[in-house]
């Protein structure tokens, strides 16, 4: 039963994914390999393998992403990593770029 005036609106929602955002760790002459892999695997929740092979990446080329997520969740990680690197007195970097 339809009401007279009755106007049925179409509304699309487009539900888009978020921007992702790579994260980028730099090499430096002063951060310990075995601090850089804790931070893979405590903080970007890699496999010692994984975070091995990454760590390793980062000090032969200079850099290396470490993971792709959402701007929220990149920030949040580099600022834990980044954070607990200024606690052992490490000058650890990182950064973040729009993929």
């Amino acid at each position: 039963m339809s009401l007279q005036g009755e106007t049925r609106e179409n509304t699309r929602i487009r539900i888009r994914e978020p921007k992702h955002y790579k994260v980028i760790m730099h090499n430096d002459d002063f951060t310990t390999m075995d601090f850089v892999v804790e931070i893979l695997i405590d903080i970007f929740h890699k496999n010692e393998m994984e975070a091995e092979r990454l760590m390793m990446l980062v000090h032969e080329s200079g850099k290396a992403v470490v993971g792709d997520y959402p701007y929220d969740i990149a920030a949040s990680k580099v600022q834990a990593a980044t954070a607990r690197a200024k606690e052992a007195g490490y000058p650890f970097r990182m950064s973040i770029q729009e993929t």
